[in-house]
């Protein structure tokens, strides 16, 4: 009867299983995300300065906070089920809205209104949905739902404070007074926003599944290298030129490096600390979930952006040299690429710290390595810059394989030997249906 009563509807939201894993549906969505990747680098790598840094890290950082709002909202009900896609998908296209608009944004000299009105308009459309997500997730759990209270004072201010960066500058009659009070309010919503995640209590959250939440801030880091990677291509004109020995060793080395820091962070600290998260429950559970998924992941894709910017920069050197190959790079592009893999390894030490409470030798090594390569690799050229760079990065990987090598392999024994039990549970509850369904097989 209730299946009839359903029938030619959507169907109910259902919430995430203990055991969850991301579905095909919320990959579906991250692909939308990366569009905002590619054109926060895009604009960035068009003009590279210290203000045309600030804009986009600040909307780095805004979208990011949008992105965790997201996740908390895809940890209790699953995105793919019910009716929650098709208004996830409203979501999904003012996120997509959102992105588009970006460059309009923060146009020096510009007093048009039209890209920040749109932003701000999709901004507070995508923070809604979440709301009425989040909303019906937590029915009937009054402790849930006062987190409910909590996310509107952010969501209200942080709307206000983008709404009058948007019109500010257009009224103020001093240009340059405008644009400075424009990023003071969007300084202003990012403190907002990463504090009150700080400042609110534990309690109240859940990670119900430790799978599902890695796993998906694991792929959207697999996201963020890749659009590096795209970067590096289309930004470096490599697509469409003649095929030289220059541009093939600089799409290997751009491939090489990126596939270095891929492994520096999924070869063992991001499986061992998934391990480290299904071992938290409760209040000490979700303060990990936060502090090093939630916030540290951000400055490791701000490293990310960075280094492809740089890497770009240096590509189009090698591809396109105007005083041949022996050129110099031209600043800021050595300095945005080796601070950008610097940021990245950094932050990964220091989310290594707060999963598992360790700290790698290799890793403290290849920092100095970084920061006394920089000052050569700026007077060297470009091709030798990312050759240094990808020297260090691999040699990083190398030293881990071979000195690490017990503890990757017992890590790796751990989690076949986990993947192996999970399997058997599996197989044997689906076992059951075939003796007639699990009440049938209780009695």
């Amino acid at each position: 009867m209730n299946g009839d009563r359903r029938r030619g509807k959507l169907g109910p939201a259902i919430p995430i299983a203990p055991a969850a894993r991301v579905d095909k549906f919320e990959v579906f969505f991250d692909l939308v995300f990366v569009v905002s990747f590619f054109i926060i680098t895009r604009a960035t790598a068009a003009n590279v300065t210290g203000l045309q840094l600030l804009h986009a890290l600040l909307v780095l950082a805004v979208l990011w906070w949008c992105w965790v709002v997201h996740s908390v909202v895809a940890s209790r009900l699953r995105l793919g089920e019910g009716f929650v896609p098709a208004l996830t998908v409203v979501g999904m296209i003012a996120l997509f809205t959102f992105a588009l608009a970006l460059p309009q944004t923060f146009g020096e000299g510009q007093r048009s209104i039209g890209g920040p009105i749109l932003v701000t308009i999709s901004y507070v459309v995508f923070r809604a949905v979440h709301l009425m997500l989040f909303a019906h997730a937590t029915r009937g759990r009054p402790q849930s739902r006062r987190q409910l209270v909590r996310f509107l004072p952010e969501v209200v201010i942080t709307a206000l404070l983008l709404l009058t960066a948007a019109l500010l500058p257009a009224v103020i009659a001093d240009p340059d007074l405008g644009m400075w009070l424009r990023d003071g309010l969007w300084i202003a919503v990012v403190v907002i926003q990463y504090a009150s995640g700080l400042l609110g209590r534990a309690g109240g959250w859940e990670i119900t599944s430790a799978e599902h939440w890695t796993e998906r801030y694991d792929l959207i880091l697999i996201i963020a290298l890749g659009e590096s990677v795209i970067s590096i291509g289309v930004g470096g004109n490599l697509l469409g030129k003649p095929v030289t020995w220059s541009a093939v060793v600089a799409a290997m080395l751009g491939i090489l490096f990126t596939a270095a820091l891929w492994w520096a962070h999924f070869d063992m600290i991001g499986p061992a600390a998934r391990i480290a998260l299904h071992a938290a429950q409760g209040a000490r559970r979700v303060a990990m979930a936060r502090d090093a998924y939630a916030y540290l992941y951000l400055p490791m894709i701000a490293g990310v952006i960075l280094f492809a910017i740089g890497a770009e920069a240096l590509v189009r050197e090698i591809t396109e040299p105007t005083g041949g190959v022996a050129e110099r790079a031209r600043a800021p592009a050595v300095p945005m690429l080796f601070g950008g893999v610097m940021i990245y390894l950094a932050t990964d030490m220091a989310f290594q710290l707060r999963t598992l409470g360790t700290v790698t030798w290799t890793r403290v090594a290849a920092l100095v390595a970084l920061a006394a390569g920089l000052p050569f690799g700026g007077q060297l050229p470009a091709l030798a810059a990312l050759s240094l760079l990808t020297a260090i990065c691999v040699a990083l990987v190398a030293v881990e394989v071979v000195v690490l090598a017990d503890s990757r392999d017992a890590l790796r024994r751990a989690v076949y030997e986990e993947k192996i039990s999970h399997e058997a549970r599996e197989a044997a509850y689906r076992a059951r249906w075939r003796n007639g369904g699990p009440e049938q097989s209780a009695e």
